[in-house]
């Protein structure tokens, strides 16, 4: 095994990182392992973290506030482009990888590191993520994957490692869900999710806030404020977008909105069953797509749809540092110039009604649309454009007819 003498960790805190930091000092001799915990929201995950990481071995530990920079930088280009994984998936884990592994890389150069160590397994998407971030930025740095090479075969294996050498966990064995936490949401794994025919046991196992059978018996109202595709406001109060998610992940939570289940195919080519909980950015998708009907063509807008999966895929496969993800960003900024305006929802036990929306640069014309008396659309035109529209199945069927078929 090549030995190493000053390596770098993306730390957590978890299961994985907490019992990596004695394992890298085992087995890469006189190494010193410096930890890098990325603060991308996840609240009291990092509490007690600096203290941990010195009492099981490094040498120090660097907490990275990235929350705003993630929210701006990653989400929000990701909410603008419409994009969801397998029309599902809003993305949580797969946009957090890019932004921790530029900073860990940072990091890792200004500390003259010769290695860096991740804690993801070898069946995962975020080992992938992790080292194409790493290979953007640093592309010659040795990567140590602990996973691919420890003999550890499960999590359970894992816990009798940290037992054996007096790590404390905030888990135990009933409650050894793989979980991954930031300010977007938070995803379950593992347990009972591992058969899919297994229901998931939501109680007293959702965080981000109650299920739909536990939220209020009355709706609520709420509105949101885009300006060109990004929120600004939540009920006409204006914040930053940390605190938009922030009060809508409050206000979602509280009414059971954005709990999904489901079975995801990951990149490395196995399917994979999760339970996500993703409150406030499934409100901010709902009213960022119903805004986008008002504002953007037909055209634009079913390109634009159809590009989103292919977004999807580039962020799901770790991908964001490349250039046709900028490409793609720079086309939906484009598109997003007139996507500005007001849409107000109604919250109601898990689902959220649309209660009107509306726009300056709105493309909804009610005197062309109107169900009443109109002196602007001449239905008479209709014909003439049924009679083109349908010229090549006219001329088809009257060839077929020739043909006796």
């Amino acid at each position: 095994m090549k030995q190493f003498k000053k390596i770098v960790l993306a730390y957590s805190g978890g299961l994985d990182t907490s019992i990596i930091i004695p394992w890298l000092k085992e087995n890469y001799e006189g190494c010193e392992v410096i930890a890098v915990a990325a603060d991308v929201g996840q609240g009291t995950e990092l509490d007690g973290l600096e203290e941990k990481a010195l009492k099981t071995g490094a040498s120090k530990l660097y907490i990275e506030d990235l929350t705003d920079e993630f929210v701006d930088e990653y989400i929000f280009p990701t909410l603008k482009a419409g994009a969801r994984y397998e029309n599902a998936y809003l993305l949580g884990t797969s946009f957090a990888r890019p932004i921790i592994g530029k900073r860990i890389t940072e990091i890792a150069l200004k500390e003259g590191a010769d290695a860096i160590a991740h804690g993801c397994t070898g069946k995962g998407n975020d080992q992938v993520r992790f080292e194409l971030a790493i290979k953007a930025f640093a592309p010659n740095m040795p990567v140590i994957a602990p996973w691919r090479i420890w003999d550890i075969k499960s999590r359970s294996e894992e816990i009798d490692y940290a037992e054996a050498h007096n790590i404390p966990l905030r888990i135990n064995r009933e409650t050894n869900y793989s979980k991954d936490k930031n300010l977007w949401h938070l995803s379950h794994e593992g347990l009972e999710l591992e058969d899919p025919a297994n229901e998931p046991k939501y109680a007293g196992n959702m965080e981000m806030g109650v299920t739909p059978e536990e939220a209020p018996d009355e709706a609520e109202y709420i509105s949101v404020d885009f300006v060109e595709g990004v929120p600004v406001a939540v009920n006409g109060e204006k914040m930053k977008g940390s605190d938009i998610v922030r009060k809508l992940n409050e206000l979602g939570g509280k009414h059971g909105i954005g709990i999904i289940d489901i079975v995801e195919n990951r990149l490395v080519g196995m399917k994979s069953r999760g339970v996500y909980e993703t409150p406030g950015g499934t409100i901010l998708y709902y009213a960022h797509d119903a805004l986008e009907q008002i504002c953007l063509d037909k055209m634009t807008q079913h390109f634009k749809q159809r590009m989103a999966l292919e977004f999807a895929d580039l962020v799901y496969n770790g991908q964001w540092y490349t250039p046709l993800r900028e490409a793609m960003s720079a086309f939906v900024d484009e598109t997003q110039k007139t996507v500005t305006g007001q849409v107000r929802m109604k919250l109601y036990k898990g689902n959220i009604i649309g209660a009107g929306m509306n726009s300056p640069y709105s493309l909804y014309d009610e005197d062309i649309a109107t169900f009443d008396e109109d002196n602007v659309y001449n239905q008479a035109d209709a014909a003439g454009f049924i009679t083109l529209f349908g010229l090549p199945l006219k001329i088809r069927a009257t060839l077929n007819q020739k043909l006796g078929k």
